[in-house]
């Protein structure tokens, strides 16, 4: 096996000699974003129910002990183990029954015992519950064979959180699993940081809605429902989706338009250095500030980041292959600043490499790969086409994620340890 370096935030390679002086490195790019994206300030607060997606403004503090007292772990019955005198085996008169939800009514104490299912509050003077599976059972008597130990199959108070202790902290997306401890904790509602207003413009007077018949010089358009598609979740109001000509004069309307409404304008195409490509001159007739315009990167070495006053740009190339593949690289980490959560970039993960790698080096590449095997370890193989196309979506749907391959790498071989980030939906 042949283990390709780490690929760290401070750079992957992509400053290899031979590109562009003018492109930065991927690591670089990255550190900019963190640097000028600050997240949404306004907070709300949401009920429970309602808050899946969300990210916190402020942590969840438990409002009680969790169990709020000592409870069945199984169905059984609660003895006081203290008062089993002897070797056994022990006769209990069964003296009472508690449920779930159930106040006991009856200790358990000498040579009594109390019928208890799980999740019900043990009575006074017990210590211990015995399955029922380990008791027998005689009419209003129950026998134990063995002698049970303090503490057998009871939940303790606060075992699982005790009051007033920090749950999830402020930052924290809100999934399936976050929301059960916050219902555990016993809040029905959370604050949280208001969703990032979003403005997608796809530029191309070539495009046409898929679906419609296109001219002779057209084509379907696929970054606008692609695009779409990614900026859905709770976390985000997509409010305004535009298609736009390859007009500078348009452009700039559009821009100033969206920029007194969102927070983070994305756009796609009109981003290179061809007489056709006017979204960055229109976006600096609006005063704007360019943080960094190319990366060495393969595909979407033209990808584009900026601020208009307090609005943040993320400008995609316009081949739908790329400008998905910066998307998951820049958008996605732009998203999470802005929302809030105090994980930006996304994992990464070692996989090795199904078959060899030869390529041309020169720039960082980001390869859709699948996870399709393990080995005899249990490390995760990868899969993959043997060249990336910035216009070719047919695959995208097979793969897991990207393998990131540093810009000098120019033959890899199978079994090859490298770096994949796993594609990410918002």
């Amino acid at each position: 096996m042949t283990v390709l370096r780490k690929i760290d935030g401070s750079g992957c390679g992509c400053d290899a000699s031979g590109h562009a002086a003018s492109l930065i490195e991927v690591g670089e790019a990255l550190k900019r974003i963190v640097e000028h994206v600050r997240p949404v300030l306004q907070e709300e607060t949401v009920p429970l129910a309602y808050a899946g997606g969300r990210v916190l403004s402020k942590s969840v503090v438990s409002r009680a002990a969790v169990p709020p007292f000592d409870t069945a772990a199984m169905d059984g019955f609660a003895v006081d183990t203290a008062a089993l005198a002897g070797d056994g085996p022990w006769r209990l008169e069964v003296c009472a029954r508690v449920a779930a939800g159930q106040t006991p009514d009856a200790p358990a104490s000498g040579t009594t015992a109390v019928r208890i299912f799980t999740g019900a509050r043990v009575p006074r003077g017990a210590d211990a519950v015995v399955a029922q599976e380990e008791a027998g059972n005689e009419g209003r008597h129950v026998i134990l064979r063995r002698r049970p130990t303090p503490g057998l199959n009871i939940r303790r108070t606060g075992e699982d959180m005790v009051a007033d202790a920090s749950i999830l902290r402020a930052g924290t997306r809100l999934g399936s699993r976050e929301i059960a401890a916050t219902a555990a904790a016993g809040c029905g509602s959370v604050q949280v940081f208001r969703p990032v207003r979003v403005a997608l413009l796809v530029t191309g007077t070539e495009i046409r809605q898929a679906g419609r018949a296109c001219g002779d010089a057209e084509i379907w358009d696929v970054n606008t429902p692609m695009l779409r598609a990614a900026l859905t979740g709770a976390s985000v109001d997509l409010v305004d989706v535009r298609q736009a000509s390859d007009d500078r004069t348009g452009l700039r309307t559009r821009l100033r338009t969206m920029m007194s409404k969102v927070d983070l304008i994305v756009t796609t195409g009109g981003i290179s250095v061809g007489e056709e490509d006017n979204m960055k001159p229109a976006f600096r007739a609006l005063d704007g500030q360019i943080i960094f315009s190319g990366v060495a990167l393969k595909p979407g070495k033209p990808v584009t980041f900026g601020r208009l006053k307090e609005t943040s740009w993320l400008g995609l190339p316009g081949n739908p292959a790329a400008a998905f593949i910066t998307w998951q690289l820049f958008g996605t980490v732009l998203l999470r600043l802005l929302s809030g959560m105090s994980c930006g970039a996304a994992l990464r993960r070692p996989v090795l490499l199904g078959h060899d790698i030869r390529r041309k080096p020169g720039r960082c590449e980001l390869r859709p790969a699948s996870i399709a095997a393990y080995d005899d370890l249990g490390r995760p193989v990868a899969q993959f086409l043997d060249a990336t196309h910035p216009d070719r979506v047919a695959k995208l749907p097979l793969a897991d994620g990207m393998l990131v391959i540093p810009a000098d790498a120019e033959h890899l071989v199978k079994g090859t340890l490298v770096e994949f980030v796993p594609f990410c939906e918002s």
